[in-house]
């Protein structure tokens, strides 16, 4: 498993359960303004490993909409599909280098065990195969153990993130009860496989940094640098996603919606460019080169903790063509 060695890379990585909408927009835009302001590559990656959860076109739709809006990526599409020979070696070196172990608890055993919860909310894994499986019990998923040891890197919206991950998180699933490979260990392999330096994405996804931070130091993989923008919300508070039920973007509103993505981001987009075209809005923004992502306010530190928390990354957000109502939590 040799990384990719490039200069400044970054990636989106969407899912093809559905539709784009106005917060993969954001992600896409925040990432590919942070690898064109260097001078570097971005890169499109189909997180589509999940095969049941796939809609049928919905990753020729992606693609179609990222273009409508603008985007031009460098390279192929790669597809997580294509990748498992490489995730089943990562979990074989992990598994020979006993970093792994097989567990047969169910979901209703660990929340019996548990006394506290994991940083993401779920119970947190008490380690009860550690020791080997019960008897008369085969393996339903791989965990990896987690040490006690702190993972901390440096946001560059955020700040300093610092995690315990035998406190916060336990040991953790690297290959499912369903025989499919857990998203921790995908990104990783995916992202040094091509030279990924920086991952730009939703705040949302930061508790899992330190997780992947540890798996790439035990693979002996580079680690990317790590920026993490403000999540957009629904009018109930809830993040904008495809479970809830957020509206796609659409293509003849593309230039609008740009607009309102920058404006979300703080980059506060003049008033003239409401009547521009997609080409003109790209310029502007790429006039922006490395200072846009200062204008993105880190969230506040929790008091009891001193960790930051994804779910501080609170700011009003301007109405957006397609979601009126979106807002930042």
């Amino acid at each position: 498993m040799t990384p990719v060695a490039s200069s400044c890379c970054g990636r989106f990585a969407p899912s093809p359960t559905g539709d784009l909408h106005f917060g993969s927009l954001l992600a896409a835009l925040a990432s590919c303004l942070a690898a064109r302001a260097q001078g570097g590559r971005w890169l499109v990656r189909m997180e589509d490993a999940d095969a049941p959860r796939n809609a049928p076109g919905a990753e020729a739709r992606i693609l179609a909409c990222l273009e409508a809006h603008g985007f031009h990526w460098d390279g192929e599409v790669l597809r997580q599909s294509q990748r498992l020979e490489a995730y089943q070696a990562a979990l074989a070196r992990l598994r020979d280098e006993r970093r792994v172990y097989p567990c047969a608890c169910s979901r209703k055993e660990i929340a019996a065990a548990a006394t506290e919860r994991a940083i993401d909310g779920a119970w947190r894994y008490s380690g009860r195969c550690r020791r080997g499986l019960p008897t008369g019990r085969g393996a339903r998923v791989w965990r990896l153990c987690a040490e006690d040891v702190d993972i901390a890197f440096n946001d560059r919206i955020q700040g300093q993130i610092r995690q315990n991950l035998a406190r916060d998180v336990g040991d953790f699933v690297l290959r499912r009860a369903d025989g499919r490979f857990a998203y921790q260990l995908m990104v990783v392999v995916d992202d040094a496989f091509q030279g990924v330096t920086q991952v730009v994405r939703g705040a949302d996804l930061m508790n899992s940094t330190p997780r992947q931070i540890y798996l790439q130091r035990l693979l002996d993989l580079p680690t990317p640098e790590y920026a993490h923008i403000p999540i957009a919300a629904n009018a109930a508070g809830e993040k904008l996603s495809k479970q809830t039920r957020a509206p796609p973007l659409r293509a003849r509103r593309a230039a609008a919606n740009l607009v309102a993505a920058l404006a979300f981001l703080n980059q506060q987009p003049p008033s003239e460019l409401a009547e521009a075209s997609v080409e003109e809005i790209w310029r502007w923004a790429s006039d922006l080169g490395r200072r846009w992502m200062e204008k993105l306010a880190p969230a506040p530190a929790s008091p009891a903790s001193g960790r930051r928390e994804s779910a501080s990354c609170g700011r009003a957000a301007p109405g957006c063509a397609d979601h009126p109502l979106s807002s930042v939590i």
